[in-house]
């Protein structure tokens, strides 16, 4: 099988890891910053273009940061994600707030930060009115089209099976609601694919979105400021996967702009995108260890992370690739033969805590690395605490090639916490 390349040397993930117990996460600085400049480069002609990155794909503050600084806002779903936000330095149109079955506080948190808010059903709009009183001045709907749209998978449903966004017709009474109460510009929004392969799926649905903006115009005379095409757009997981073009997928959605929105002289429209995966999922990987190798009616290697740290195998069965670093090549070269067949499993009183289901690897000793690829967005967002398993550290690579702990590995005591404790958690370890 063909092994994936790094971001880290064998040398810089061995010194790491002599300082940070295993496991750990580590992201890439400098990758996620080409990738955010290269989003920018494929939207650049679109004037209005803003990228909003979806803070529940990795939620770190020296991440979000990082982002800030090459020009991204912050797409969020709840209160806490916003007090997040505001924590690293966002306001006002930095913030996008896009929710579901949305609670009074999260309203008026977004209202007093002055986020965009982008809106679930024409019910929310009315409970945003009872809760907060006016209404933004530009206000984001979320559409969901019905039937089915292609690159539909296990992570998102068809439309027709989504709990998220109007039907057009809802819409259309949303616009007109919304002239009453007197706001006249209007956002559209819409996610309708996950983790998509190839470069058509943007152009898609960016059409999808231009049509409806013309429709929604025509018949009730709004004015639409901007296109939120939010995520969906995938990366190459397996060694096999083709990345997709970014440059490619902009000039795609370029040319739906002029041929749709260009017809209806409507080029004023701003383009945003809410991307996650796609902005720093390839620039991170969880480090861990091997602790014990297990002979039965498989080959198990047992590793020192679980589900707790990337639950997305357990979860939809997908596909992390894994490199076993040190091997013959080592990790930016041509991988030793994979001569072995393994299941990679966790210590989770689970039997789908496991990372790969007979992956062939070469032969694993225990002590070895592993290295557990593209788990940089919905990795340790995800993580969780059963069985008492506590949640590891981050580690960022600088550009400069130091490291630095943006988050430390949860403590015993982080886990007692939330209880009403006795003076016997007060010995535990900190």
């Amino acid at each position: 099988m063909t092994d994936k390349p790094l971001f880290v040397t064998k040398e810089q993930l061995e010194d790491i890891a002599s300082r940070y117990p295993t496991p750990f996460h580590l992201y890439d600085e400098a990758g996620i910053r080409n990738t955010a400049h290269a989003l920018q480069d494929a939207f650049s002609w679109n004037e209005g273009f803003r990228e909003f990155f979806a803070v529940k794909a990795n939620p770190n503050p020296t991440i979000l940061r990082t982002l800030m600084e090459c020009g991204c806002g912050l797409d969020c779903a709840t209160s806490t994600e916003l007090l997040l936000a505001r924590a690293v330095g966002a306001r006002g149109n930095d913030i996008m707030f896009s929710s579901n079955d949305t609670p009074a506080a999260d309203f008026q948190m977004a209202d007093q930060l002055g986020a965009f808010v982008n809106f679930d059903s024409i019910d929310l709009i009315y409970f945003y009115r009872s809760q907060v009183g006016t209404l933004p001045e530009v206000v984001c709907l979320r559409m969901n089209p019905g039937g089915e749209f292609e690159g539909a998978n296990q992570i998102f449903d068809t439309p027709q099976g989504s709990k998220f966004g109007m039907t057009p017709d809802q819409l259309t009474d949303a616009c007109r609601m919304l002239i009453q109460a007197g706001v006249r510009n209007v956002g559209l929004h819409a996610l309708l694919c996950s983790n998509t392969h190839g470069n058509s799926y943007y152009p898609a649905l960016a059409r999808l979105l231009f049509s409806e903006a013309v429709r929604l115009r025509r018949q009730t005379g709004i004015h639409v400021s901007f296109v939120n095409l939010s995520g969906g757009i995938g990366i190459p997981y397996e060694p096999s996967d083709e990345p997709c073009d970014i440059t490619a997928i902009g000039e795609g959605v370029h040319a739906a702009y002029e041929e749709v929105l260009g017809g209806a002289n409507m080029d004023d429209v701003a383009i945003f995108t809410e991307l996650g995966r796609f902005m720093t999922g390839p620039h991170g990987c969880v480090v861990t260890r091997v602790l014990h190798l297990k002979q039965t009616y498989h080959d198990y290697v047992g590793v020192d992370t679980c589900a707790a740290d990337l639950m997305r195998p357990a979860m939809y069965g997908a596909y992390h690739h894994i490199t076993v670093v040190g091997r013959p090549g080592g990790p930016n070269k041509t991988s030793a033969p994979a001569t072995h067949l393994y299941d990679v499993v966790g210590g989770l009183c689970e039997n789908n805590d496991r990372f790969a289901n007979g992956r062939r690897l070469p032969e694993v000793e225990v002590g070895d690395l592993l290295v557990i690829h593209d788990t940089g967005a919905h990795g340790r967002a995800m993580g969780y605490n059963y069985n008492g398993r506590l949640r590891s550290a981050e580690v960022l690579l600088r550009t400069d090639g130091s490291y630095e702990l943006v988050r430390r590995a949860e403590s015993p005591a982080d886990y007692f916490a939330t209880l009403d404790v006795t003076p016997f958690f007060d010995k535990l370890p900190h």
